[in-house]
């Protein structure tokens, strides 16, 4: 592999940049949203199914008095 210049590194670096598709700020708005969305919705999942089973446990253990 033949060395490259820091200066040409980064003109290479530069153009390749550039023919990156950005997200609009929209989209980066709504891929957030969607994300915390989703984050909110596991976790009253998870506390859903984590209760369920502490009352299961505690049935069949009869430590529910």
């Amino acid at each position: 592999m033949a060395k490259v210049s820091p200066i040409e590194f980064f003109r290479q670096v530069r153009q390749e940049t550039s023919k990156v598709t950005w997200p609009s700020r929209k989209e980066t708005l709504i891929t957030t949203a969607m994300v915390f969305v989703m984050g909110l919705i596991a976790a009253l999942f998870f506390f859903a199914v984590d209760s369920i089973l502490r009352f299961a446990v505690q049935l069949i253990l009869g430590l529910g008095s």
